[in-house]
């Protein structure tokens, strides 16, 4: 037995084969090659013809909606809100990238031409992404296109150099004399090589993929840069800046506006920090020297504006808190920011609107609509605008640079078109925007709710003395009053902000006191029409969510 055992032991053991974990490198290093190049080439013809973008585009617009309010619902720490459904998107993109090409590299351990079909499929699907765009023009598809090229070429290539000689040793075994099993013999190349090469092509195109449009950048300057990729670098935003720092003040915000010491935000949302909600995954890159706006449809005389003869227009700053239909009781997507911008009515009365126009559709130059009731844009006292500016800054280009619709007291998906381009009047009969499709509501007044934020939800406090706060909101109404109940106690009137207006949030605050143990807290608002919030819940679809806040925790 110790001698079979010996001669088992010292029995010569076939090489590995080197396509078991070339294949799989060899494939991802062609997909990441495939990536980085789409990217390269996207950065410089055309930033909005990504594929790995409009892979993600293609998503958003083919998802369901169910799948699209989960994605809002996710939160990542330190991230505004509404930010964390795009990267779980990306994320879930180059995971699937990756698991493809894992598939394509097992694949061609017994059939070498599986990895190329695996590229070649990818490839072809970032084509037709771009294809099917709604804003679709010829030149997006030289990225995809060069995808394609650069992934196939890149396999073909690593292939090759793996690829035993016609007539030489097999991966498995080795000539007498020649390469030991396991060592050189594809080519005279040691499979350690080849898989440095691999994963040198795939860590040079993914730093590609990465550091792209910063080549870019660096080669162009940072002025033609801007007009590329957004607008940090355009003259055009540098001139706005100027012009409202030299004009008159924003409008004032009260001493006493919020609570934020017993626990509720600022009254106004640092731009940063202001949730974002949209269906781009990647934030459109426009230069306001090259923006118009077009207003047409049923009018008397179709308008266009460059953005210097938007910003001729009188600027008027307007506190307005935005709200989105997604949030659910208790949600964080609400925000409040000081908007500067022209007055929108003023605007569609020079078109001269014809009878019988009842929507205002406005589009985005990503293609996405959204579906305005003229009679809400006409009100007087409304104060919808066409926004340049954000709390005393050029729009970030994530809320909408150049412009955007800003309309208080309808719910985002109806009014706040972001990186507007178009505006045409028409009827609701004749077009459907983009969230009427997926079963969403024509009308969407905002609802008059109220939010605890503190204490927070499972929260140990010490017993005793509490201060509970939190955000109350009615656009265009206005807050009157917010009651507070702990446990199953009455309600008691909750002591209030000083009141900015009724186009943004109020906030409140109650002193409690409360025994050791568990306890919930749950608050109800009043707006100025004397309506109270609902008890009753509703999910956000079709109109917003409704129902009264309720706040678990403990006491110790």
């Amino acid at each position: 037995m110790e001698n079979m055992d010996s001669t088992a032991d010292d029995r010569p053991r076939p090489a590995r084969d080197a396509r078991v974990p070339g294949g799989v490198v060899v494939t991802a290093s062609a997909v990441a090659a495939a990536v980085g190049a789409g990217e390269l080439v996207a950065a410089v013809v055309a930033p909005g013809s990504s594929p790995f973008g409009a892979v993600g585009d293609a998503v958003v617009r083919l998802a369901p909606p169910w799948a699209v309010e989960f994605g809002k619902s996710l939160t990542v720490p330190g991230l505004a809100a509404g930010v964390a459904d795009k990267l779980a998107l990306q994320l879930g993109i180059a995971g699937l990238l990756l698991a493809a090409a894992v598939i394509g590299g097992l694949g061609a351990r017994r059939r070498p031409v599986i990895g190329a079909v695996v590229v070649g499929l990818l490839g072809v699907l970032g084509l037709a992404a771009a294809a099917t765009s709604p804003v679709f023009r010829p030149p997006q598809l030289l990225a995809p296109a060069a995808a394609l090229g650069v992934g196939l070429a890149t396999l073909g290539w690593l292939n090759r150099r793996g690829r035993p000689p016609e007539g030489g040793p097999k991966p498995g075994g080795a000539k007498p004399g020649g390469p030991k099993p396991g060592g050189a013999g594809w080519r005279g190349v040691r499979r350690r090589t080849l898989l440095r090469w691999s994963a040198g092509v795939g860590l040079a195109a993914a730093g590609t993929a990465v550091a792209g449009p910063a080549s870019v950048r660096a080669v162009v300057g940072a002025d033609a840069f801007g007009r590329l990729f957004g607008s940090r670098a355009d003259p055009a935003a540098r001139a706005l800046a100027a012009r409202l720092a030299a004009a008159r003040p924003a409008t004032p915000i009260p001493p006493g506006a919020d609570f934020a010491a017993a626990g509720t935000p600022p009254f106004l949302t640092p731009n940063p920090d202001f949730y974002r909600i949209d269906t781009a995954l990647r934030v459109p890159a426009l230069s306001a020297t090259d923006w118009s706006l077009r207003v047409h449809g049923m009018v008397e005389r179709e308008l266009r504006l460059d953005y210097r003869q938007l910003l001729a227009r009188p600027l008027v700053d307007r506190p307005i808190t935005l709200t989105c239909v997604s949030n659910e009781v208790n949600g964080p997507l609400i925000s409040t920011a000081v908007f500067t911008g022209v007055e929108l009515a003023p605007l569609l009365r020079e078109a001269g609107p014809r009878p019988g126009a009842d929507q205002l559709l406005s589009t985005s130059v990503d293609g996405w609509t959204a579906g305005t009731p003229m009679d809400v844009l006409l009100e007087p006292g409304r104060g919808a605008l066409l926004a340049v500016a954000m709390n005393g800054e050029p729009l970030p280009a994530e809320h909408g640079y150049p412009a955007r619709m800003v309309v208080p007291g309808l719910y985002g998906f109806v009014s706040a078109t972001k990186w507007l381009t178009d505006l045409e009047l028409t009827t609701f009969a004749d077009r459907r925007a983009y969230w009427l499709d997926r079963g969403w509501a024509r009308a969407a007044p905002i609802k008059t709710q109220s939010r605890i934020d503190r204490p927070r939800g499972f929260q140990v406090i010490p017993a005793g003395p509490l201060t509970a706060a939190g955000i109350a909101w009615a656009q265009p109404h206005g807050i009157a009053g917010v009651e507070v109940r702990l446990d199953d106690g009455p309600w008691r009137p909750a002591t209030l902000s000083a009141e900015v207006g009724g186009h943004t949030w109020r906030m409140w605050r109650a002193d409690l006191g409360v025994a050791p143990g568990s306890h919930f807290i749950s608050c109800r608002a009043t707006d100025r029409r004397g309506l109270r919030q609902p008890a009753e819940p509703a999910p956000p679809i079709p109109d917003g969510a409704q129902g009264w806040p309720v706040i678990n925790f403990t006491a110790r």
